[in-house]
């Protein structure tokens, strides 16, 4: 009996003692972090969520011939099995060729495909740039953000932030609810987390993954189109594309600013359609939305030397690349959830899943390598 009074006093401290912090230090977004944990793929459930509006007149994916016939190894399905996945979808020469889904999942469930959005997020940049709205990646994000107008990050370009070279103090720890990740993730106001950041690096010197510099991008986005990141998806992407699901991109709610790092959820089939966007050079039925050269830096590596003191061969404008098939790129996010393009197989590989293996070879995980090798042999 005293040892369960001792018991529930510690707790009530401890409660009590975090409850004081997350006030006292204002960040609240500690309570939501506490009450759900770890992130899902259905988290959009608990995000407010702007829509980014489907096509009127929508194209579905034609199923090939050979559709659901195609050499499906044991070992493949195993391992994605093991990790998870609740769908993986191939198509080739522009047809649906394979596709299998899990866990009362289908072709037209959503899902959450965290980091993938930076990849989104990039072609949007693209976009704005052929629009005229941003002059090049050259351009100082200090001329959109007053926050970078001044000081050290007054050198920060918008190429820098392609690049994940910004040089801030950004914390990329997705296990630390007292991280900044973590505060981005759950918080509610973007626009204030993403600024507040300090420089700690010469912009350009230094490759180094950080959420903060993609929302940068959103930030950015938003208040040179005038329209939040789903409006701007729908009009440059989702609607020419043919998308036969509305999407949602969350936001961070009281502010409104959308989470360009991440939060975009759709369907499998529609999330292949940024794949196909991809492998035909960032054109939609022969029409640039983005310009060639944006296109291709996109999918070339930045070679800035990384926190190994190695050139970065894995990395783009926000799109990772296979340093063993340089011509193969992939957006990623990090429960598992992939869009692979091949192009030497005109081939886009979506696999959507709540696990990702913490195997990496040459920064490649493990699944994706096994699903790049289905790819280069189907």
């Amino acid at each position: 009996m005293r040892l369960l009074k001792l018991v529930l006093i510690t707790m009530i401290i401890v409660i009590g003692a975090f409850s004081s912090y997350a006030v006292l230090s204002g960040k609240t977004y500690l309570f939501k972090a506490a009450y759900y944990n770890f992130s899902a793929i259905d988290d959009y459930a608990i995000f407010k969520n702007n829509t980014v509006a489907k096509a009127k007149l929508a194209k579905p994916w034609p199923l090939a011939n050979q559709y659901n016939k195609l050499a499906y190894p044991d070992s493949l399905n195993s391992l994605l099995e093991e990790l998870r996945t609740v769908g993986v979808l191939m198509i080739k020469n522009d047809s649906i060729l394979f596709e299998k889904y899990w866990d009362g999942y289908s072709d037209s469930s959503l899902s959450g495909s965290f980091s993938v959005a930076k990849s989104i997020t990039s072609i949007l940049i693209g976009a704005a740039i052929r629009d005229g709205k941003i002059k090049s990646v050259e351009q100082p994000v200090g001329d959109f953000l007053p926050a970078f107008a001044k000081g050290d990050k007054a050198a920060v370009k918008i190429k820098d932030l392609l690049t994940m070279s910004s040089g801030t103090d950004w914390n990329e720890s997705y296990w630390n609810p007292l991280a900044v990740t973590a505060e981005a993730y759950y918080g509610s106001n973007l626009e204030k987390t993403a600024t507040e950041v300090k420089m700690v690096n010469q912009p350009g010197t230094l490759h180094k993954y950080k959420s903060g510099d993609t929302q940068l991008l959103g930030l950015i986005l938003e208040k040179v189109t005038g329209k939040n990141l789903s409006e701007y998806a729908a009009e440059k992407l989702w609607q020419p594309l043919g998308a036969s699901h509305n999407a949602l991109w969350s936001t961070d709610g009281d502010v409104g600013n959308t989470k360009a790092f991440c939060c975009f959820n759709t369907n499998a089939r529609d999330f292949a359609r940024v794949g196909k966007f991809m492998l035909d050079s960032g054109k939609i039925n022969g029409v640039p939305v983005i310009d060639s050269a944006y296109w291709k830096q996109s999918i070339t590596a930045c070679n800035i030397k990384d926190e190994k003191g190695q050139e970065c061969v894995y990395y783009g404008y926000q799109w990772w690349l296979d340093p063993q098939h340089p011509e193969i790129f992939y957006a990623r996010g990090i429960l598992g959830q992939y869009i692979i393009s091949i192009p030497s197989k005109k081939i886009v590989i979506v696999r959507l899943a709540h696990k990702a293996s913490k195997e990496r070879v040459l920064t490649v995980p493990r699944e994706v390598r096994a699903l790049i090798n289905w790819g280069l042999n189907s």
